[in-house]
């Protein structure tokens, strides 16, 4: 069996409200039976919800939080005034170690400030990233950053390639993972600086990886690399680019099957094979995005998720936290430490 974890939860994040949140922990928990739950947020509407829901209830414990972080609320004034937030205690108890990793469905800003403030950064890691996994023709893909770092240099790209990499050995369970950056074409003279200088690193470097060189958009969905490297802008828009794609197809493919007798009786055939593709192609299965580079494990649910596709972020914290990534993370970024130090002595001597 395994053991017993505990998941700190904001219960208060996201658009759809508490309601959906718990509805996500009792469908998570039918899959992960020896979790905990702590539950953070207005014990007034979360402890009828609870009522309802017996064996949950059984598993999991309120903490009051009069207050919550709203969506379009600054990170800056959410880390002054959020100490009495559901999603500060949230981050709290994994800072405390009351549990193993705390997850949110709220305003992405202020959690990674609040992360960062209450269990800080790896040694030796910069910044943060948010990684993702993505669905591909060969299975999944780990993207990282999908939102956290809008530029980066060529340092903080290897360092997100040692997250990436250590979390897809970790999660993916594989024991030498491909790795790539993601640039506008595969040639070594193409991309900016930032690129090239990572990828000259990532060749020296002695870990565990494959590394693929450089890999365009396109290779994403073909799942050429089994963790592709980029800054936070542009995994954010390939990320939302992607799910709106998802959303179209789908759209479309209703749209069509619903055009005359012919075509719904086609349906009808092909119903079993559709209900496959839908949900290949339905984003809530992959929710989540991880805050890697934390001295701790924090989970991020999509703001507007519904009951599956925070359940789906839920099974992902779970599987984060029993992993235990950040040691792996740590080992692997002594390995490159040497290599920042001759590219930073190289470039100062040129200079």
């Amino acid at each position: 069996m395994s053991r017993e974890l505990t998941v700190s939860v904001d219960a208060m994040g996201g658009d759809a409200g508490p309601g959906v949140v718990l509805a996500a922990l009792a469908r998570s928990l039918l899959r992960h039976p020896s979790v905990r739950y702590q539950l953070h947020g207005d014990e007034a509407i979360l402890k009828p919800l609870l009522s309802r829901r017996a064996k949950l209830k059984a598993r999991a414990e309120v903490r009051h939080s009069a207050e919550h972080v709203r969506m379009d609320e600054k990170p800056g004034q959410a880390l002054r005034r959020g100490r009495n937030t559901s999603m500060w205690r949230a981050i709290e108890a994994v800072g405390k170690r009351e549990a193993e990793v705390a997850i949110s469905a709220g305003n992405t800003g202020a959690l990674m400030a609040m992360s960062m403030f209450q269990l800080g950064v790896l040694e030796g890691i910069d910044r943060p990233a948010i990684a993702a996994l993505w669905p591909t023709r060969r299975g999944h893909t780990v993207v990282l950053d999908v939102g956290a770092n809008v530029s980066t240099d060529a340092q903080q790209l290897v360092d997100f390639a040692v997250m990436g990499e250590a979390f897809a050995r970790a999660i993916l369970n594989l024991e030498r993972p491909s790795v790539g950056l993601l640039n506008v074409g595969a040639e070594d003279v193409k991309g900016n600086e930032a690129v090239r200088g990572a990828a000259q690193i990532l060749r020296s470097a002695e870990l565990p990886i494959e590394f693929v060189g450089f890999v365009e958009g396109d290779d994403i969905a073909e799942g050429t690399a089994d963790v592709i490297v980029t800054d936070g802008f542009t995994g954010n828009v390939a990320l939302k680019t992607a799910e709106g794609t998802a959303k179209l197809v789908v759209h479309f493919m209703r749209t069509a099957l619903r055009r005359g007798i012919l075509a719904r009786l086609g349906a009808i055939l092909a119903s079993g094979a559709l209900k496959t593709l839908r949900r290949k192609l339905d984003p809530r299965a992959a929710n989540g995005g991880i805050f890697l580079g934390l001295n701790g494990v924090v989970v991020k649910s999509h703001g507007g998720a519904d009951a599956l596709g925070f359940a789906s972020a839920v099974d992902m914290a779970i599987d984060m936290a029993r992993a235990e990534v950040i040691p792996k993370i740590v080992a692997d970024r002594a390995v490159v430490a040497p290599l920042f130090r001759a590219a930073n002595n190289a470039g100062a001597a040129a200079s």
